[in-house]
């Protein structure tokens, strides 16, 4: 399969063909942004929502199942564009979007709600590793290099403006237009991928993995299923359920394993798991978001509740880390076709080891600019993988393969993410229920609970004040201790990729270099 750029005009393909790609790449663009804000500008409605719709028991859910529907699809939909063509199943994908949307703003209920948000995650599983195959095939590396280098700091767009947005939008309207904002931005993204990508296909019918599809995509919700479950708070790590849903989804993956090793188009080629970068880069990726993201979920807690700052502002807290990350991607996407890509990756990867250690001594008395200034070190050394692994994914293995493999490596992201968000929330509540327990008895009676939820009782002395936050202080060192561990091991996989300079093989066509 190839993808060119349709031509504008017959007399002048060259400039036809590098308007198109503007077009293609500016709908692409729009796609990102506008799925990314949608999570920033829903967590901003969603008190109002709950409100709405009374469903506080079925809050944590609203976030759940998007993330749970667009990780379990990913590899399902990677795969399907790598059979029947980037732009069919990429336009697929923004329509279910849209779809989700519109149902998601029309609910009236919160189980209508839920149905919507799943079906918006289902299309959106698809949106981040299709567009990727698409700038593969418009471009070559170097260009694409730079280009994935501005994905991170355009990706930062939403995380700025859509908390803002999303209260404007509820105060201004409803909460139902928060989802509704979707329909005619999708619409024009659409519309311009559409008209500016064409697609040759070879003949034949693909064959189709049923079977191994349907069996991943179990074996995914079973597996991911458990940290939501838990996280939520509806059951415990060694409840029957949890241990039944672990081991259902262990069974599935195996079985998964056995039937692409005998299907003619499996969903995930297993040969990828033989191909050594593929496995490092997955493997530091899991591990990378496992221990960040996990760690940082946690941290308005502290910042409001130690350092005293409002919810609003303790949200921006963590705004150093995105900042680091972006320069850092920006730096590496110049350079990442002039130097070999295991050098950067493991240089950057020392600096959240750094950041860590900074971070496991922080104690009631720590400085707003020492937390920081570590954050930033910590969004420098992480932001080597912002765009880039997606790049070397892409440039090590077949061109056939290279929708399984991005979905594959971001099947691992997401993996990491969902168990982080879980097992580092258990740890902290953990940590904190039992250091309250044993300050209980300096404790009003019965505001155990209350306090180890942050709710500070009045007339407490300022000794037992600043011994609840000693406690709470005590509870994140330790996350940020076990993230430093984490991030070591993330280091030392990284040592496993290969030490390769990416580069375009073919000199790029009249149409790429026009792009």
């Amino acid at each position: 399969m190839s993808l060119q750029p349709s031509a504008a005009s017959a007399a002048r393909p060259a400039a036809g063909a590098a308007t198109s790609s503007r077009i293609v790449l500016a709908g692409i663009l729009i796609g990102l942004i506008f799925s990314e804000l949608d999570e920033t500008i829903v967590t901003t409605a969603m008190p109002t929502i709950i409100r709405d719709l009374h469903g506080m028991s079925l809050y944590g859910w609203v976030a759940g199942i998007y993330a749970l529907a667009l990780t379990a699809f990913m590899p399902i939909l990677g795969k399907m564009a790598d059979l029947f063509g980037r732009k069919k199943i990429y336009l697929a994908c923004m329509a279910l979007f849209i779809i989700g949307s519109i149902v998601s703003g029309a609910s009236g209920s919160m189980l209508m709600l839920l149905v919507g948000r799943g079906i918006q995650g289902i299309g959106a599983g698809g949106l981040m590793p299709i567009a990727m195959l698409i700038m593969t095939d418009m471009y070559p590396v170097e260009k694409r290099a730079k280009l994935m280098a501005l994905v991170g700091p355009i990706m930062f767009i939403p995380q700025l403006a859509g908390p803002l947005l999303g209260g404007v939008i509820v105060d201004a309207i409803s909460w139902h237009w928060v989802f509704f904002i979707n329909i005619p931005v999708g619409v024009v993204a659409a519309i311009l991928i559409g008209k500016g990508l064409r697609e040759s296909r070879g003949e034949g019918k693909p064959a189709i993995d049923w079977a191994g599809a349907a069996l991943i995509l179990g074996a995914i919700v079973s597996l991911l299923l458990t940290p939501e479950l838990v996280n939520m708070g509806s059951y415990t790590w060694h409840s029957p359920l949890i241990v039944g849903l672990l081991a259902a989804g262990a069974v599935l993956l195996a079985a998964f394993v056995w039937v692409e090793s005998r299907a003619k188009e499996p969903v995930i080629p297993l040969h990828l798991f033989r191909n050594r970068t593929i496995v490092a880069l997955g493997a530091l990726i899991f591990l990378t978001m496992l221990g960040i993201q996990g760690s940082l979920a946690s941290f308005p807690f502290y910042a409001q509740h130690v350092i005293g700052l409002s919810p609003t502002v303790s949200g921006y807290m963590t705004l150093p880390v995105m900042a680091g990350s972006i320069g850092t991607s920006i730096a590496v996407g110049w350079v990442i076709t002039r130097l070999p890509y295991k050098d950067l990756i493991v240089a950057s990867l020392a600096l959240p080891i750094a950041a860590f250690a900074m971070l496991s001594t922080i104690h009631a008395g720590t400085s707003i600019v020492f937390i920081l200034a570590a954050f930033l070190l910590l969004g420098a050394g992480f932001g080597v993988l912002f765009g880039s692994d997606n790049l070397i994914v892409q440039e090590s293995v077949d061109k056939r393969d290279a929708g399984s493999a991005i979905a594959t490596v971001q099947l691992f992201q997401s993996f990491g993410v969902t168990i982080g968000f879980s097992l580092f929330g258990s740890l902290l509540s953990g940590r904190i229920e039992s250091g309250i327990a044993g300050i209980a008895d300096r404790l009003p009676a019965g505001s155990e609970t209350a306090v180890a939820s942050g709710a500070m009782p009045d007339g407490l002395s300022q000794t037992l004040v600043h011994a609840v936050e000693s406690v709470y202080c005590n509870a994140f060192a330790f996350i940020f201790t076990l993230a430093g561990i984490i991030a070591a091991i993330a280091f030392a996989a990284s040592w496993l990729l290969k030490r390769e300079t990416l580069s375009s093989s073919p000199e790029p066509s009249g149409e790429e270099q026009a792009a």
